[in-house]
């Protein structure tokens, strides 16, 4: 995966609509299936066999009516995925899968960085600038300054090993070779 340009404006109005929309629809649609399912499966006479705590003993339909809720609106989300207007807010979802899977081995990796490992400094160096760039979209100014003093610390020691490294020669097999 190569990092790309994001408008951190389109980016941010984007992913607000996808959001507002998906939760909107899941409320929605698990209201409409619960009911749904509440009028052709439930018990036939609910009023009568209300209990002092209000039980109507349909539980298990409002859960059902949620899980189809669920699936349908995350199916459209997958099959909205490749359109242009999630363009921006399909990247960073996918670069933020990448970044947890180096995060899981990053131990392994700084290990292997120690060792010189030149694709130990590529799978750092593309963490580094990758979540730079998340948290940039995100405005999350509490922690981008670690990020950008890590990335400094990893380009000195690029640089004082004389090694040709950037983010640009990740390649997400790379992390199966750490």
């Amino acid at each position: 995966m190569q990092l790309m340009h994001i408008d951190k404006q389109t980016y941010r109005k984007n992913t607000n609509i996808v959001i507002s929309s998906f939760v909107a629809s899941l409320a929605i649609l698990a209201l409409v299936f619960g009911a749904l399912l509440i009028h052709f499966f439930g018990a036939a006479d609910v009023a009568s066999d209300v209990a002092g705590d209000g039980s109507t003993g349909n539980f298990h339909l409002n859960v059902m009516g949620v899980m189809m809720a669920i699936v349908l609106c995350s199916w459209v989300l997958h099959s909205q995925k490749h359109k242009p207007f999630m363009r921006e807010v399909y990247y960073v979802w996918r670069l933020k899968q990448l970044n947890n899977q180096i995060y899981r081995k990053l131990v392994k990796i700084k290990r292997a960085a120690d060792s010189n490992d030149k694709n130990a400094f590529i799978i750092l160096s593309f963490y580094f600038a990758s979540l730079k760039q998340v948290y940039s979209l995100d405005d999350n100014t509490l922690t981008i300054s670690t990020v950008e003093n890590d990335l400094a610390q990893l380009n000195a020691r690029i640089a004082e090993l004389d090694m040709n490294v950037s983010a640009e020669q990740f390649e997400a097999d790379l992390l199966e070779r750490i």
